[in-house]
Formats: structure tokens, C-alpha cells, sequence
């Protein structure tokens, strides 16, 4: 990889205006290091071959001057950088002074980027056996869903019912944070997923905001745990999953002690069990009553646009 091609990189990343200084420890924390070894002053020379771009009518990079020397930024996503402020170094609102939403309003972006293919159910830790104890965090996670094998005809549904029910769903397990910001947050809050998602056919780590320098250590950890990383978008639609979950046998045992500890998970299991066993005359009602007890998803564009404006969240 060329230092130019390391740069790129990293604007496309960052999708904001950055100091050659900032551009620089960028491709050191993602490890692209282009230079040799030998040279002595790598920085310098990111913010030679930034100069170059603009010396070069290379129209793929801009750069504007403020209060810090030049910044530098991709061209394509200059409508979404706060010039004027830069130029002025009056600073306008920063995200964490606009985005003044609770971690629960997450739950219903999550819901509304996978209703089409999983139900979810919010887990409240409020309603836990000892539900103040500060462990329970530790115990089971923010969200359960579930995903029913989707076959074409009632007599293949039915009958993968009667070979192995086990078969016939996937169950999930969703940990949210609003933010993973550093390499302790991303530790911390992946390994509490892990816990959390011990008895599940998939794990996941959900984030509104995750720095782009932390996609080398997320993608090491997810291959060592199975645990997956999906990233929030103010659109839910919009949402990513950055690392797929890898699958796991589901844990009985675990599951009982969750059902024994927490209402919400408990009932939730309850409506699965019986839209799974509900012969075809009864599998309409039994579906309607696991719709009944679960989130609901936002139901449109006008619905997600309210949403943003109610609980503060920023466009992405």
C-alpha cells in the first residue's frame, strides 16, 4: 500500500476534515504503515503527499485552512463537514451535545433494521430477580430475537417441526452502547456481550457511534469469539453489520437460569415454544400474540424522520 492509498483510506474512514498530524497517527493505529522503515519522519512525509494532491488538481481531496494549519478532507463528503467553523474556529454543536437520546431509544432503530427477517424483544434488566444488582449487566442481554427457517409451504414447516425443532429458528442475542469510542470501551463491552450471548445461536455488539480506528481489533475479536459488531444509523436502514456473529449450538441450561431470572426473556421464550408447536389451525393466533409482545419496529420514513427529531438523534 502507497502512503497515498494509506491517506485515502483514511479519509474515507473518518469522513471529516483532518490535520496531516491526525491523518498520520490514523495509519498508524490501523497498522497500514507505508513508509520503510528507515524513514525518520513519516508524518512529514503524509503531509507531503497531501500537499501533493492539491498541488496536483487531484479533485478527490480538498483541504481548507483554520485555526489549527490545513485540514484535509474528501471532496465528495464536503457538504457534510462544518466549513465555516473550521475557517472561523467557532465551533458549532458537536454530536455529543446534540445527541441527547437514552441507550433504550437505540432499541427501536435495532428493531426496525432487522424486523424483516427477526423478532426482538427488549430485555429489561428492571424486571430481574436482584434487577438493581449492578451483575446483571453481566447476565443477559439488552434485546432477544428470534428468526424462523423460512420454508415455503406449511407441510416442509410442519415437518422440519416434527425432525428436529431446533432446526426451525435461530435465537439471537443483541448487547447496545450509544458510543465505543476506545480500545477499554471496545474490550469492555465486547466481552460483556460475550457473556450476555453465551446461550445464543448468534451474538451481537451494537453501537451508534464506532471509531473506524478500532475495525482492526473488532475484526480480531470477533474472529476469536463469534461474537458479531453491528453499527446504528440514525436511518435504521442505513444500519451495517461490520463482522458477521459466527453460530453456536444453543445452551439449555443457560436459558432455563434467564427464563427463571427475567420475566421478559421468560415470556418471550414462552411465545416462540408455542408459535413452534402450534399445529397449522392454530399458528396464525399463535404468531399474533409473539408479534403482540414484541418491539415494534418504526413503520416508515415519516415514522423514522419523528423519531430523530423526538429523541435527538443526528442524521448520518
Amino acid at each position: 500500500m502507497t502512503t497515498k492509498e494509506a491517506i485515502l483510506k483514511i479519509l474515507e474512514a473518518e469522513k471529516k476534515a483532518m490535520t496531516y498530524k491526525e491523518v498520520y497517527q490514523g495509519i498508524v493505529d490501523e497498522k497500514y504503515n507505508p513508509w520503510s522503515a528507515t524513514a525518520k519522519t513519516p508524518s512529514d512525509t503524509v503531509g507531503a503527499v497531501l500537499g501533493d494532491f492539491i498541488r496536483n488538481n487531484d479533485t478527490r481531496v480538498n483541504r481548507v485552512k483554520g485555526s489549527r494549519g490545513f485540514e484535509y478532507y474528501l471532496s465528495k463528503y464536503e457538504n457534510e463537514i462544518d466549513i465555516e467553523s473550521i475557517v472561523t474556529g467557532k465551533k458549532g454543536a458537536t454530536k455529543e451535545q446534540k445527541n441527547t437520546f437514552q441507550e433504550r431509544d437505540l432499541h427501536r432503530l435495532l428493531t426496525t433494521y432487522v424486523h424483516k427477517d427477526i423478532y426482538t424483544k427488549t430485555v429489561r434488566h428492571e424486571r430481574s430477580a436482584n434487577g438493581k444488582d449492578a451483575n446483571q449487566k453481566w447476565t443477559h442481554p439488552d434485546i432477544i430475537g428470534v428468526q424462523f427457517r423460512q420454508l415455503k409451504t406449511t407441510a416442509s414447516q410442519n415437518l422440519i417441526r416434527l425432525v428436529d425443532k431446533n432446526q426451525a429458528f435461530d435465537l439471537y442475542s443483541y448487547e447496545l452502547k450509544k458510543e465505543i469510542k476506545t480500545d477499554n470501551e471496545l474490550k469492555k463491552y465486547f466481552f460483556q456481550a460475550v457473556s450476555n450471548s453465551s446461550w445464543a445461536n448468534y451474538g451481537y455488539l451494537v453501537a451508534y457511534e464506532i471509531l473506524p480506528k478500532l475495525h482492526s481489533e473488532m475484526k480480531r475479536l470477533t474472529a476469536s469469539f463469534g461474537i458479531g459488531i453491528i453499527q446504528l444509523k440514525a436511518n435504521p436502514h442505513e444500519s451495517t453489520i461490520l463482522f458477521p456473529a459466527r453460530y453456536h449450538e444453543l445452551d439449555f441450561d443457560t436459558i432455563d437460569k434467564l427464563c427463571h431470572i427475567n420475566d421478559d426473556f421468560s415470556e418471550f421464550i414462552k411465545r416462540t415454544e408455542t408459535y413452534l408447536d402450534a399445529n397449522t389451525k392454530h399458528q396464525e393466533g399463535a404468531h399474533s400474540q409473539l408479534e403482540k409482545l414484541c418491539d415494534k419496529p418504526l413503520a416508515d420514513e415519516a415514522a423514522i424522520s419523528k423519531f430523530q427529531q423526538l429523541k435527538g438523534l443526528l442524521e448520518e
